[in-house]
C-alpha cells in the first residue's frame, strides 16, 4: 500500500510516506511557517520515492486536537489532494499518533499522553499498546484543567508538552500510578501513517467530505470572565 500522511496539529510540521510497510518521513520544528513547508515536504517525499500521484492509494492526516490554525492547514491540504486525486482518507488523532510514536521506541505499555491546549487546559487522552504494537484509547480524549483528567488505575509513562506546562498538577493527579515523563515528543506523520496505513487495511478509511477535523473545544479563545 502507499499512503502519504501530514501533520500540522502543533509546532512541528511533518509529511510521510507509507510505501508497503516502509516510511519516509520529513519533519521540522516551525512554528507558523507550516503553509510554507508542507507543500514542498510532499513534493520531496514523492520525488524521493519516485512516485507520481496516481500512484497513492490513500491519505491520513493529523485531524486534532492541536492549534486550531495548525489542525485547518492539515485538514485544507489533504482534502485537496483527496479532491484532486479521487482518494480516500483516514483522519487520525494526534494524541494518537503522540502514543503510537512512543510506543515504537520505548517499552511502555500505556501512556499518558498530554498537549498543551493553551488557556489553562491540557488535551489529554490514555493510550495501551495492544498485541499488534498499535495504540488503542482507553476510555476518551478530553480537553480541560490537568487537574480534572480522568485516566485508568493503570502504570503508565506521561508523556507530550502538556506535562511541561502541568507537570505539577497532573503529578499529584495521578497519585502514584505514574511511571515517568516525558514532555518532549510531538505528533509525527509517520506515526499517522502508521496507524493510517492500519485503519486503511480496516476499511475505516472514509471520502473527503467527512474528513473533518477535531478539536475537542468549539472555544479558541475565552472571555476575561471567562478565564
Amino acid at each position: 500500500m502507499k499512503l502519504l500522511a501530514v501533520d500540522t496539529a502543533t509546532e512541528a510540521c511533518s509529511a510521510a510516506l507509507y510505501i508497503d510497510g516502509e516510511i519516509l518521513e520529513r519533519f521540522e520544528l516551525a512554528p507558523r511557517t507550516h503553509t510554507q513547508l508542507i507543500l514542498p515536504m510532499i513534493d520531496s517525499l514523492m520525488a524521493e520515492a519516485g512516485l507520481a500521484p496516481h500512484d497513492l492509494e490513500g491519505l491520513a492526516f493529523g485531524r486534532g486536537p492541536g492549534s486550531f490554525t495548525g489542525v485547518r492547514i492539515a485538514t485544507g491540504v489533504i482534502q485537496g489532494v483527496a479532491l484532486g486525486l479521487d482518494l480516500p482518507i483516514v483522519p487520525v488523532s494526534t494524541l494518537a499518533a503522540l502514543a503510537q510514536d512512543y510506543f515504537g521506541r520505548a517499552t511502555e505499555e500505556v501512556v499518558f499522553a498530554g498537549m498543551d491546549a493553551r488557556m489553562g487546559e491540557v488535551f489529554w487522552g490514555v493510550y495501551r499498546k495492544n498485541d499488534q504494537g498499535f495504540a488503542e484509547v482507553l476510555g476518551s480524549e478530553s480537553v480541560g484543567p490537568a487537574e480534572n483528567v480522568v485516566f485508568p488505575e493503570l502504570k503508565g509513562y506521561g508523556i507530550g508538552s502538556g506535562w511541561k506546562t502541568y507537570r505539577d498538577a497532573l503529578g499529584e493527579r495521578m497519585n502514584g500510578w505514574l511511571a515517568g515523563v516525558d514532555d518532549t515528543p510531538l505528533p509525527k506523520a509517520s506515526a499517522i501513517a502508521l496507524l493510517g496505513a492500519r485503519s486503511f487495511n480496516l476499511g475505516q478509511a472514509v471520502p473527503v467530505e467527512q474528513a473533518m477535523p477535531v478539536y475537542l473545544r468549539d472555544k479558541v479563545a475565552k472571555k476575561e470572565s471567562e478565564r
